[in-house]
């Protein structure tokens, strides 16, 4: 599961990708059917990258990617968000058994699911993340360093470039008023 750019905007529903950044803020487009264009401002606006988000665990903290994934493989239906509370809680219990009862609230599973549901149809749910891909790829670029011809070293009685220009005068900040 790649999750890498996407994130969500404190103030605004549903899940943004990152797709670049200016100087007013960053520019997001939304996951949904839209796929409305923003930008965020950066001084006033939170950004929570889905990568770097965690659960509340008994032990540790649960890792949303893992939450997300342990959902996709759920044997039975995922329910919608608009459940009941009952439901939700018992679905978290299958899916995320070690998650704090206490600390994660139902707003919280509704919100998660939510994001289960944009986020399964889109081809980055099954792609693998771009840290493994970057491995495979830095022993490809290392093995074609290795076969790439060294320069030859430049003969010690080389001369430097001749310079064709001389650099500018510096300019007389002396006035004819006498100020």
């Amino acid at each position: 599961m790649n999750l890498r750019g996407i994130v969500a905007v404190s103030g605004r529903p549903g899940l943004y990708k990152l797709v670049g950044q200016n100087k007013g803020g960053y520019v997001l487009e939304s996951l949904d059917a839209q796929k409305v264009k923003i930008v965020a401002n950066i001084t006033t606006t939170k950004l929570a990258s889905l990568e770097d988000i965690t659960i509340y665990g008994e032990d540790d903290d649960l890792k949303l990617v893992n939450v997300l994934a342990s959902i996709a493989g759920a044997k039975g239906t995922v329910p919608d968000a608009k459940s009941d509370a009952k439901a939700l809680k018992s679905f978290f219990e299958e899916v995320a058994p070690n998650h704090d009862q206490e600390k994660v609230y139902s707003s919280d599973m509704k919100k998660i699911i939510t994001w289960y549901h944009l986020l399964k149809d889109l081809p980055l749910f099954t792609e693998t993340p771009a840290a493994e891909a970057g491995e495979t790829d830095g022993i490809k670029t290392e093995e074609k360093a290795e076969k790439k011809p060294k320069a030859t070293p430049k003969p010690s009685n080389a001369k430097a470039p001749a310079k064709t220009s001389q650099p500018a005068k510096k300019a007389s900040m002396t006035s004819k008023k006498g100020v």
